[in-house]
């Protein structure tokens, strides 16, 4: 079998993110994916060590990895459009789920049940920490826009911070506490 799949996932480097809004870096999904897989590790971590889950912290990597995925065939639709209204969130969401499940018949059978992250999103705590490394990493893009001199970003920070905030999850907090003020420091600063 002849797969596509990773022809696929090469173009995620050409699907641009806030697309309405003037960025100062452009940010595509395979890079914020990177991100949010980095961000979501994090988090598992702290749950796992320090508030006693017990989810595999690798496949929560996995999901995140994965998690935009369907935008390599829809691209990203801006989030005031997406959540416009239930109509638009529902129909948007079935083509997203039409898009992945396309993806994924482009595995080789072969090996197609090492890709269960394509086949679910997780369960309710895994979701969880995937959606909020989600909009962490959005709240850093926010960050370093703003550091940037960009005010086009400042009413996502906020929204996002105040996201980031309801997610009730102990581990979230203690990344945000150690983590979330040292982006959009200089490197000077960081030294």
């Amino acid at each position: 079998m002849r797969s596509h799949f990773f022809a696929y996932l090469m173009r995620m480097k050409n699907i641009k993110r806030w697309g309405l809004m003037r960025n100062t870096e452009s940010e595509n999904i395979k890079e914020h994916s990177l991100d949010v897989a980095y961000i979501a590790h994090a988090i598992a971590a702290a749950g796992n060590s320090m508030f006693g889950r017990n989810c595999n912290t690798e496949h929560i990597v996995m999901l995140a990895i994965y998690h935009d995925i369907s935008e390599v065939i829809t691209g990203d639709l801006a989030t005031p459009i997406k959540y416009f209204n239930p109509e638009i969130k529902g129909a948007y969401k079935k083509i997203e789920e039409i898009s992945t499940e396309k993806l994924k018949n482009m595995i080789p059978p072969e090996i197609a049940s090492e890709y269960s992250c394509l086949s679910e999103s997780g369960d309710e705590y895994e979701k969880k920490v995937v959606k909020a490394a989600d909009k962490i990493s959005a709240y850093f893009k926010c960050i370093e826009e703003l550091k940037s001199g960009n005010r086009e970003f400042a009413t996502a920070k906020d929204t996002l911070l105040a996201q980031i905030n309801e997610v009730a999850l102990p581990e979230v907090d203690y990344f945000m506490d150690t983590f979330a003020d040292s982006i959009g420091l200089t490197l000077d600063e960081l030294n």
